[in-house]
């Protein structure tokens, strides 16, 4: 159909706004997808005695996070009521993620086919996939990656877990004692049973730390120093986790 000269040039304006599904110029870039992990981790280990669960506890006070403990950690793995709600992720890429990581572990690790073990290795890997999070004994450090995690060993003196452990618990010195000796043992015999580690290789720690010399406070002040420095590393807020979470 033919124009005039008026109608053709305002066809050609319309044509000229009308927006084109070709090449449009330079845009935004597009939004990075979430990193996972979001945050980063720290996972203490302690000789028994050596007062890491108080330590862990200060450590998340100064940077604001949560703290899972060992008996914490136990629960959330055997109790199939709790479990799902705690390994269910707000999103799918961090549930791959810990699948992935699992079958990693068993892969290239050998951790243990024990059903338990493999529920507690999801619990961990879905606290350490959202990040920010305190984690006490129960081999964290084993399961969680180095590149996310701060690897801190708590030790003491043994004469001085002994009298913590007697004070803490009113025991005599030689019950102390057998305590102290059959946490220590229990502990070396779960991480070389199930993760073929040694909590004695000092290798595998960022940080080991004498309580009875430097006290609670200043150990947990320089783990929460190390944690902020490598937390730059993670720029992003991570999404909380539904589930269980001892406070602070």
């Amino acid at each position: 159909m033919d124009h005039s000269p008026a109608e053709d040039s305002a066809i050609e304006n319309r044509l000229r706004e009308t927006p084109r599904h070709g090449y449009q110029g330079d845009r935004a870039p597009a939004p990075a997808a979430p990193e996972i992990p979001a945050g980063l981790s720290v996972a203490i280990s302690r000789e028994a005695g050596a007062r890491g669960g108080s330590i862990g506890r200060r450590v998340a006070r100064k940077l604001g996070w949560g703290v899972y403990d060992q008996e914490l950690l136990e629960y959330m793995a055997q109790e199939i009521a709790v479990r799902p709600n705690v390994v269910e992720s707000p999103s799918a890429l961090a549930s791959q993620w810990v699948e992935d990581r699992l079958q990693q572990l068993l892969r290239e690790q050998n951790l243990s086919q024990h059903p338990l073990i493999q529920n507690l290795a999801r619990v961990i890997l879905a606290l350490g996939a959202q990040g920010n999070v305190v984690l006490i004994g129960r081999g964290a450090g084993c399961i969680l990656p180095r590149q996310s995690t701060l690897h801190v060993r708590l030790t003491s003196p043994l004469e001085d877990r002994i009298a913590y452990m007697g004070q803490w618990l009113r025991l005599s010195h030689q019950e102390a004692a057998e305590r102290v000796r059959l946490r220590d043992e229990r502990r070396a015999t779960f991480l070389s049973t199930h993760f073929h580690r040694q909590p004695g290789d000092i290798q595998q720690y960022d940080l080991v730390l004498n309580s009875s010399t430097l006290g609670e406070d200043v150990c947990a002040d320089l783990i929460a120093r190390a944690a902020r420095a490598r937390s730059e590393a993670f720029p992003t807020s991570p999404t909380p986790l539904r589930g269980i979470e001892r406070r602070v």
